[in-house]
């Protein structure tokens, strides 16, 4: 079997980063969210788009290179990072990758996040592979702490090695319609990573409305946010359609006034091959397929990798093989 159907290498295409703009707060104030026209809109991606047989199982390979490997658990152990890695650095097992007939594809995750306490470890495992190694910054999950604790966070994990940074926002401040606040805030941590690209956590499930998630999400992108993420996957509601449909449209419009292309990322509950799929739809629907690509669309995911590699063997056997015989870590 053959899928040299799509690429799914991660070269990336030379991509100019979001330079940051002045805070806008007629056009913040000028956005508004119909929620009842997301979610009829949103209902039907799975309904409508579906790939079988060859298109779907190359779709699933793309979708390994659009994953952030997340472990970010209380007991996360140096093994178990090391573990984590190894499995970045093999997602797939070689007989698989034999049946799949594709030698030519670099089928390697986007990243791998962890805690900043592990990204030297992580760094160390994935030595000479280009993985990048992303950190969940500033006071991870809440962003309860204050800013010269965040920022000297931040700042030691782009020391140790990350060349991502996934922030959470104070969701008080959106809450509050505080939006210079969060503007500055923004602002700080961006200057922080330095190089480093910058991933800010909205945690949407915690902010009410939809209209307040996309003012959100334009506050970040115009303080510089590389990518807009959903959740830190430790909250009540995590990410789903509804709230991917309003962010990319904010995406979407950030794009046509300023030139400039922002990353999405939606992260929690996303641990079904289906799913994955799904919110590929949505991106290329929406965007187009030059979003999906590792510099501008990742899933957060801990378990998506064991599903989506099950979902490959049974469209090279007919079978379901059995967990363990994917393990994750």
């Amino acid at each position: 079997m053959s899928l040299r159907v799509v690429d799914t290498s991660q070269t990336h295409t030379p991509h100019k980063r979001n330079p940051g703009f002045p805070l806008d707060l007629d056009w913040v104030e000028r956005v508004r969210m119909n929620r009842s026209a997301l979610e009829r809109r949103a209902g039907g991606i799975g309904a409508r788009r579906t790939v079988k047989k060859d298109y779907q199982l190359a779709w699933l390979l793309k979708a390994i290179t659009l994953m952030d490997l997340t472990t970010l658990n209380a007991d996360d152990t140096d093994g178990r990072v090391e573990r984590l890695c190894a499995k970045a650095r093999h997602p797939l097992r070689q007989d698989i990758l034999d049946r799949l007939d594709v030698p030519g594809l670099r089928i390697l995750p986007g990243a791998v996040c962890v805690y900043h306490s592990f990204v030297k470890t992580a760094v160390n495992a994935l030595e000479g592979t280009g993985i990048p190694v992303a950190a969940v910054s500033t006071a991870f999950p809440h962003g309860l702490a204050p800013i010269e604790t965040k920022l000297k966070e931040i700042e030691m994990s782009v020391a140790d090695g990350a060349q991502e940074i996934d922030i959470v926002i104070e969701r008080g401040m959106v809450l509050r319609q505080d939006w210079q606040g969060l503007y500055d805030q923004i602002r700080a941590f961006r200057k922080a990573c330095g190089n480093a690209h910058i991933k800010t956590i909205l945690g949407t499930g915690e902010l009410a409305t939809q209209t307040n998630i996309a003012k959100a999400s334009l506050v970040c992108m115009l303080a510089g946010a590389d990518f807009i993420k959903t959740s830190t996957g430790k909250e009540k509601v995590n990410a789903n359609l509804v709230t991917s449909l309003t962010m990319i449209r904010m995406i979407r419009w950030f794009a046509e006034e300023t030139g400039i292309e922002i990353g999405y990322k939606p992260a929690g509950g996303i641990a079904k091959a289906a799913d994955a799929l799904k919110y590929m739809a949505l991106m290329k629907e929406e965007l187009g397929t030059h979003w999906l690509q590792p510099h501008l669309f990742r899933f957060g995911a801990s378990s998506l990798l064991t599903d989506i590699e099950r979902q490959l063997e049974h469209g090279l056997t007919g079978h379901y093989a059995a967990d363990y015989r994917q393990p994750m870590v």
